[in-house]
């Protein structure tokens, strides 16, 4: 058995492990602060101009967070940047066609830079912190993506998502769907925002099962990398 010393070694590793810093600390932080502040700075243009430059933070930082190819950052960061520039495009023409491009480029960044994320954490090698919060980030990565998603179908087909309808240009509707995605990535489901075409229900369940999938994965590799404790 572990002696007293050993015991308090060990918790002292693995407080550092979760207290520490990296790449992905600082994703899992900008995606946190987003949810956060999302709902206050969607009205009025200085708000949404915060807004904007988190967003356009959260996708330069994905696409540095994981160590890649040459080749893959190149196209990492040309995601990125795509919509980057075509969000702050749309939040100064007020284009809902340039809205959509940026939403098509934004969900692309972030399933990339969550595919990413997401071989990093899978990994052979030590647990560490960076991995740990990669995983966190990764998790909230996969709710953005789906939202964005979600965001199209109901652009291409007013009326996919209710009860009410989901109108853009008023403030706190793309809220919405975070909202909704994560409610259905945990398989929450609370009920006060529905699928209403058999198009929509089919994606929210690739969702939910991805959500569960997720999870499972890692929280099982990551078990597996963690070293068991020897009895003596």
């Amino acid at each position: 058995m572990k002696d007293p010393q050993e015991k308090a070694e060990s918790s002292e590793d693995l407080s550092q492990m979760v207290i520490g810093q990296g790449p992905c600390t600082w994703l899992l932080l900008l995606l946190l602060g987003l949810i956060l502040l999302f709902p206050v700075l969607e009205e009025g243009v200085f708000a949404r101009t915060l807004l904007g430059v988190l967003f356009s933070t959260v996708l330069l930082v994905g696409a540095f967070a994981t160590r890649q190819t040459r080749r893959g950052f190149i196209f990492r960061l040309g995601l990125a940047l795509l919509g980057v520039g075509f969000q702050w495009a749309a939040l100064w023409t007020a284009s809902v066609a340039i809205l959509d491009l940026a939403g098509i480029f934004y969900a692309a960044s972030l399933a990339v830079s969550f595919s990413g994320v997401l071989r990093y954490i899978l990994k052979r090698g030590p647990i560490t912190t960076d991995k740990l919060h990669g995983a966190l980030a990764g998790y909230i990565m996969l709710a953005f993506v789906w939202a964005f998603i979600y965001a199209l179908v109901e652009e291409s087909s007013a009326g996919s998502f209710g009860p009410g309808p989901l109108d853009f240009v008023q403030p706190g509707t793309f809220f919405k769907l975070i909202y909704f995605s994560f409610t259905t990535l945990t398989t929450t489901g609370y009920g006060d925002l529905i699928p209403l075409t058999n198009h929509a229900r089919s994606l929210v369940m690739v969702e939910e099962f991805s959500g569960v999938f997720y999870v499972g994965v890692v929280i099982a590799r990551l078990a597996g990398l963690y070293p068991s404790s020897q009895t003596q």
